[in-house]
């Protein structure tokens, strides 16, 4: 077997003053019938997806990157809707070589608010909404993971995307300022990528289509997401397609499809 040489370990002088930010948008969408489905649904959301829940969530974002949680906080929004904050710092157990903690290899799946980080945060907030007429319903999580230092938000990646019900994702991931090496020099970023695809599992890429934009020479990397697969059960609520009639289900697929591609591409059609 070949043996592949090992990497020189990157020598920094002080601290990694390069700060990577993740940020996505993560969308459910659905259809119900009648405006008291389309309540069903908000609350449903509001419920499964109150302060508390999204504190839980990101107290493992910042156990899987690493982070010590300094400050949370959380609010849940009337009519609905909810948000959470946290201020974290470097966990000390980071001494791993830099290229080991920025490996280019996906991050766990889940077993199952605002914080505060010392010069880095968390922060997911919630937007469920129901049009008035047409039935389509659609819950939007937006999640920012901004990390100064050795740690990678990268790492939290595979969990966010399966902690939602995730038709589809666009995520933004950017590293910015500079920090420097033993002999001075400036490096503008402290690990090798070239697609936020290479920190998503392979189960998981093989259920949705992907497309990236990447601006390399300006470490600006984005990718956005759409389940292949559409099983109209899994897109109604309160009902299910044995219920509706072969035209009715045309329409409500052709409705659904129609949102999916205009939320994915960012424009109307």
């Amino acid at each position: 077997m070949k043996k592949t040489k090992p990497r020189k370990k990157l020598q920094l002088y002080g601290f990694n003053n390069l700060t990577k930010s993740l940020s996505f948008n993560i969308y459910d969408i659905c259809y119900a019938k009648d405006p008291n489905d389309r309540k069903g649904y908000i609350d449903y959301i509001d419920e499964q997806y109150n302060a508390e829940r999204l504190t839980k969530i990101l107290t493992d974002v910042a156990s899987i990157i690493g982070a010590n949680i300094l400050n949370i906080a959380s609010q849940d929004y009337e009519p609905q809707g909810a948000s959470v904050t946290m201020l974290i710092s470097e966990e000390k157990i980071l001494d791993a070589p830099i290229d080991e903690v920025q490996s280019e290899s996906p991050g766990p799946l889940p077993e199952t608010i605002l914080g505060h980080l010392d010069k880095s945060h968390l922060a997911v907030h919630t937007y469920p909404e129901s049009h008035p007429d047409d039935g389509i319903s659609t819950f939007r999580v937006d999640i920012d993971v901004s990390t100064c230092g050795r740690i990678s938000p990268l790492k939290a990646l595979n969990y966010l995307i399966h902690s939602f019900d995730s038709d589809i994702i666009t995520i933004d991931y950017r590293v910015r300022g500079f920090t420097r090496d033993v002999s001075g020099k400036k490096l503008f970023i402290d690990h090798k990528i070239n697609s936020i695809q290479n920190y998503i599992s392979a189960n998981t890429k093989n259920l949705y289509q992907m497309i990236d934009v990447n601006v390399y020479q300006e470490n600006i990397f984005h990718t956005k997401m759409i389940l292949k697969d559409f099983d109209l059960d899994n897109y109604l609520f309160g009902i299910s397609k044995k219920e509706l009639k072969p035209g009715e289900r045309r329409k409500i697929k052709a409705k659904l499809k129609k949102e999916m591609t205009e939320i994915f591409y960012g424009r109307n059609i």
